[in-house]
């Protein structure tokens, strides 16, 4: 069932070898899947516009002893395709391959009806939410290409509502990206898997900011649906591709079992 991958636990070196680079890895669902993915041997590129937030997440994953990770610092709002192409091209010289993408970074500016939204808001929050993970993307297949389990994942949310704007377009588009790059690449000679997840509600800033009237506690933790990612980054996911995976909001106090293995 598809609730089982909640509580999906890889083996323990099930991502050894692997580099995975992950968006927005300095905070929240980023640094939560980074860590988990460094946990289970993969060395984790940590790509995210905050230094010092990065450098955190990069300092507990030393001390827990996991493969050392690499930081590249980007801010997705103003990169172009140039700077897309030089992090392709240093994951090539510096690692030497690139197994997976976690497209997780994201940005809601605010909730605005149409009549009223800013165009300059709404081209930035289109460039951050869907452009810049369409120029990463490409930068980064043909390294993927080379890879013999390649495999690309979105971290998705269901935003096609009102008030949601440029943000709603933009993740509905990155659906629609999905599922076309996932055909394209659904072949013998050229798989890769392309997947996106929606885990729900999780306690992150950028709920918290958008949310102010939501008690932060009541929502689940990042760490807690962790599952799904791992799984399709990891090759127990086999041909698996093409998939818009859904779950329901997690209680607040609700645990990954692959945390007692960190513990």
């Amino acid at each position: 069932m598809q609730e089982d991958l909640l509580a999906y636990v890889p083996t323990p070196e099930a991502l050894q070898g692997r580099v995975i680079l992950v968006t927005g890895a300095a905070a929240g669902l980023g640094k939560a899947i980074a860590k988990a993915c460094a946990q289970y041997g993969a060395t984790v590129v940590m790509l995210d516009k905050e230094m010092r937030r990065t450098e955190g997440t990069y300092d507990e994953i030393v001390n827990a002893g996991y493969p050392e990770p690499a930081i590249y610092p980007l801010d997705m709002q103003g990169a172009t395709a140039k700077d897309y192409d030089d992090l392709a091209n240093n994951i090539r010289e510096q690692l030497g391959r690139l197994d997976g993408v976690m497209l997780n970074a994201a940005w809601l500016a605010s909730f605005t009806p149409i009549k009223y939204y800013d165009t300059e808001i709404w081209a930035k929050m289109i460039m951050v939410n869907l452009q810049a993970n369409f120029l990463l993307t490409k930068a980064c297949l043909p390294l993927l290409e080379e890879a013999a389990d390649p495999s690309i994942v979105f971290a998705s949310h269901n935003s096609t509502k009102a008030f949601y704007g440029a943000f709603g377009v933009a993740k509905a588009g990155m659906e629609a990206f999905c599922t076309i790059l996932s055909q394209e690449y659904d072949e013998a000679q050229n798989f890769m898997r392309v997947n996106t997840v929606d885990t729900g509600a999780v306690r992150t800033s950028l709920r918290v900011l958008n949310f102010p009237g939501e008690t932060p506690y009541s929502i689940a933790r990042p760490e807690a649906v962790v599952g799904p990612y791992l799984y399709f980054l990891g090759a127990d996911a086999g041909k698996r591709t093409g998939e818009h995976l859904k779950f329901p909001d997690q209680p607040a106090d609700a645990r990954w079992a692959g945390e007692a293995a960190e513990a």
